[in-house]
Formats: C-alpha cells, sequence, structure tokens
C-alpha cells in the first residue's frame, strides 16, 4: 500500500466515496467530484503537468508502467465451445498465418502479409492482437513490414520513412487526391514489381515523401481482435441504451458520441478505428484486400490505388482470388475470409492483470474524473445462434462502441460511414497491459503520452483529461497502474 500524504489521502478519500456513490446512485459530475479536491501543482503551462500534486510535477511525473510481462494475456479462445466450433476456429488461425503469393493471392500492392498473411501485423502480445514490437513482451520481433515485406521474393520497393524496425506496423491514407477532392484510402506501401512470381506487373509505389512534405498522409496501425465476437454479439439496443445512460455527467464534461451505421442496413457497426464495419466477416473482407492484396467473395476484383486503373500485367488470373470451396469437406470449405471470422469471432478476450490496492484504487479513480463515461467498463451480449460462447456474456471491453469528436490533436481528415475526420470509434482498453503502440496512428509508446493527446481543440475528452490533471500524482499513477492491468 502506497503511504499517501495528507493531501493525496484527502483526494483519494473523495474519490472513493465518489466511486461508491456510484454504486448506489448513478454517475454524479466529475468534474464536481475533481473541484472538490484540493488544487494540484502546476507545471507552470497554464494546467495541471503530469503529476503535478504529490511532487510538483517537472521529471517527477507518473511513469507508464509499460507492457506487462509474462504471462501473455490473450490468444486463447472462449471456454465452452464445441469440438466441431474449435476445429473451425483453429483452422482460420492456421490461415491467419499463410504464406501468401502472387499471381492469385498476395497484391498487386500490399502493406503486409508475404509470409503470414494477417498474423504479421496482428501479433502482440499473439496471434489476433496488434503490432508486434521488439521491445516489449513477448518480444515478438520487429516491425515485418520493414525487415522482411518489402523485398520479400526479390520486390523493389524501398521502406517509406514513416515505416522503422521498432516502429509499429502501419497503413497509410492519402486526405485528399491532387485536385483537392477526398481521397481517404489505403495507398498500400508495397507493390509486387520484382518479384519472381510477377514479371509481368509493374508498379511504382506511390510518392511518400512529396504526400508527406504536402501534409497529406495519415496512419493507421492494426487493431486487436481479442474478444471480437463478444463484440459483434452486443445488441444495437444494448449500446444505445448506454449511450443514453449517465446523460447529465456526460453532458457536464462534453461528452456526446453517437454510433456509426451501415449505409445499408442502418445497424450499428462496429469493428475498425472508425467502427466502419459492421460484422467480422465484412472486416475480415475489407483487410485481405486492402492490406493483402487478395480479391474474395466481398471485394472480388483487384484493388489499384485510389484513383488510378491496374495495369493487364497485373491481373492476370481469374477473380476472386479467395472463394468458398464446395469440393472440399469440414472447415476446408470455408473461404480464407469466413475462416478468418470464424477464428476472430471465437478468440478469448484477454485477460486481466493481478489485481493489487493500487490498481483497485486506480479504477477508482478512472470511474471518478469521467474516463468511464466513454470507456464503458463492460456491456452484456445478446442471445447468439452462432455458439453458446457468446451467449448473454458480460463484457469488459472498456469501451462504449461509439465514435466521438477527438478534436484537432487527432483527427486525421478521413470520412468513414457517417463517422467524419475528427471521430474514432471508442477503443476497448482490455488487452492494454501488454499492448505496445498507442492511438491510431501508434504515434506514442508511452501511456500517458496518449492520455494527454486526447486532448485538444474541440475534444470531446477535454473535460476528463482536465480531471486527469488535477489529480495528484500518486492518484495518476494509480490511473496508470489499473490500465496496464487490463
Amino acid at each position: 500500500m502506497k503511504h499517501y500524504a495528507f493531501s493525496a489521502f484527502a483526494r483519494l478519500l473523495a474519490v472513493s466515496l465518489y466511486a461508491a456513490a456510484t454504486v448506489s446512485g448513478g454517475v454524479a459530475n466529475a468534474q464536481s467530484v475533481v473541484r472538490s479536491l484540493p488544487p494540484a501543482t502546476s507545471d507552470g503551462s497554464g494546467r495541471g503537468g503530469h503529476g503535478g500534486g504529490d511532487n510538483g510535477g517537472g521529471g517527477g511525473g507518473p511513469q507508464d508502467p509499460g507492457p506487462r510481462g509474462a504471462p501473455v494475456s490473450a490468444g486463447g479462445f472462449l471456454p465452452g465451445l464445441t469440438s466441431a466450433q474449435l476445429s473451425q476456429a483453429q483452422d482460420g488461425a492456421n490461415r491467419f498465418v499463410e504464406t501468401e503469393t502472387f499471381p492469385g493471392g498476395l497484391g498487386p500492392s500490399y502493406n503486409s502479409g508475404p509470409f503470414k498473411a494477417c498474423g504479421e501485423c496482428h501479433a502482440q502480445p499473439a496471434l489476433g492482437g496488434s503490432s508486434p514490437s521488439l521491445a516489449a513482451y513477448p518480444f515478438v520481433g520487429p516491425n515485418p513490414q520493414a525487415t522482411v515485406d518489402y523485398n520479400a521474393d526479390g520486390a523493389t520497393n524501398t521502406v517509406p520513412s514513416f515505416i522503422t524496425p521498432s516502429g509499429p506496423v502501419r497503413e497509410a491514407r492519402f486526405v485528399t487526391f491532387a485536385n483537392g477532392t477526398a481521397d481517404g484510402g489505403v495507398h498500400d506501401l508495397f507493390t509486387v514489381t520484382g518479384r519472381a512470381d510477377a514479371p509481368t506487373c509493374q508498379l511504382t509505389q506511390p510518392p511518400f515523401a512529396a504526400q508527406l512534405a504536402a501534409g497529406n498522409v495519415i496512419f493507421r496501425i492494426p487493431t486487436p481482435v481479442f474478444g471480437a465476437g463478444l463484440i459483434e454479439n452486443i445488441d444495437d439496443a444494448t449500446i444505445l441504451a448506454n449511450q443514453s445512460a449517465n446523460a447529465s455527467a456526460k453532458a457536464a464534461l462534453g461528452i456526446a458520441g453517437q454510433p456509426n451505421r451501415s449505409g445499408n442496413d442502418g445497424t450499428i457497426t462496429r469493428f475498425g478505428w472508425k467502427a466502419q464495419n459492421k460484422s467480422l466477416v465484412m472486416f475480415a473482407g475489407e483487410a485481405y484486400v486492402v492490406e493483402v492484396g487478395v480479391s474474395n467473395e466481398l471485394f472480388q476484383t483487384k484493388r489499384p490505388a485510389p484513383g488510378t486503373t491496374l495495369p493487364s500485367g497485373c491481373k492476370t488470373t481469374a477473380t476472386p482470388d479467395d472463394t468458398t470451396n464446395p469440393q472440399l469437406t469440414g472447415p476446408a470449405v470455408n473461404s480464407d475470409v469466413t475462416a478468418f471470422a470464424a477464428f476472430m469471432r471465437m478468440l478469448a478476450p484477454p485477460a486481466e492483470g493481478p489485481s493489487t490496492a493500487q490498481t483497485q484504487q486506480g479504477q477508482q479513480v478512472f470511474t471518478a474524473i469521467g474516463c468511464s463515461l466513454c470507456h464503458t467498463p463492460s456491456m452484456t451480449t445478446a442471445a447468439s445462434s452462432e455458439a453458446t460462447a457468446l451467449s448473454n456474456v458480460k463484457v469488459n471491453l472498456f469501451s462504449d462502441l461509439l465514435v466521438h469528436d477527438m478534436g484537432t490533436g487527432l483527427a486525421d481528415g478521413v470520412s468513414q460511414g457517417s463517422a467524419n475526420g475528427q471521430q474514432f470509434r471508442t477503443a476497448p482498453l482490455w488487452g492494454l497491459g501488454q499492448r505496445a503502440f498507442f492511438l491510431h496512428d501508434g504515434r506514442t509508446s508511452d501511456l500517458v503520452d496518449a492520455i494527454q493527446q486526447h486532448s485538444s481543440s474541440g475534444s470531446e475528452a477535454n473535460g476528463v483529461i482536465k480531471n486527469f490533471n488535477g489529480l495528484s500524482q500518486s492518484q495518476q499513477q494509480d490511473l496508470l497502474d489499473f490500465l496496464r492491468s487490463l
């Protein structure tokens, strides 16, 4: 147990009383709780420092504990699956790491995948996760884009400046076309030109240096898919009821949020950084064609760079590349896309780390300052015809699955569905304890920085970050410890 100075203890007591009130009578105004605490010491910048309360801020602020060590907290399947469901999920896992070749698979442009398909990028801390890391347990390895993907099988690509061995896997999108109209599409990093299996396909890489200089490039990193089947099975009504809950507390902090919706059937979409995809099948199909270059039954043609067409030498086989296989039996009948979706659907959510006095206090702070108003601790799934293991399950995802205006600091200028250029889905926090890179573009590996980046002009998180900056250093550290326990 930490030994608190009296002022810090008074703060913690107020937070604890607030948490108790939350359980018995609903969420109160988090701002009023923070205002009732002794003022934090300023770092001189006009806002509370990264831990001003106990030691005056400066270099002694709270520290990100960093990714947790052993054991790996994720990567297993849901409990209670039948043998047939396990067989199908394992088949999907096997295909998730298959080698992709051209033609009939990889490319003609791609971001990753020549060696392990989807598994190259969804790797930290286990298959189905996010970008791999050299520095974070379990030390999966360097960014494959910078080390093996760019020149796989003789490809003559150069590595863009924003891709490094120790940095995150990234996709690049151009915000606008040269004529100023909206682009927003993914411009793949590499082409198959030069590969031994692609003698007729001649493509050049996008002009990344020029577009970077023009400020026209934004990035996205892979989203983890642990527990994705549970998220898929949360009913729209549950999401909307949660949106309506705690309305006064949200209004006081400037929090709004809205669902992104399918342009086809109008239901709530929930996968991807802007919650742009409705289902895991759609999520898998889009990623397969955009990131790896494999056309499939959802996206049936080979994909050129946005605003261009493919030369005939790059279209040498019938499409789609990936199809259902009715001549086979068992899980092999499934297309790759269907198999990928089955794998993701049956992945268990990440396990939390050990609970300590500090993480328990941190969870109280998390609620008190308003983090939980967007990062909803849990929702419950509906009944599922896919698997009993998906039915009526409490899902500790720490997300409301809504998109929120995150301000000019995080804005990427790209619209998807009804989400505009400043809106992003509330990222689920489960599994954060072993994650190496944060925010949609992987701009930081430091949790304190990621929290502060939530605050900028127009952000719905400004009130919460003001509350965070008003905490004592001890409370801020407890909050960080809690987040790294997830």
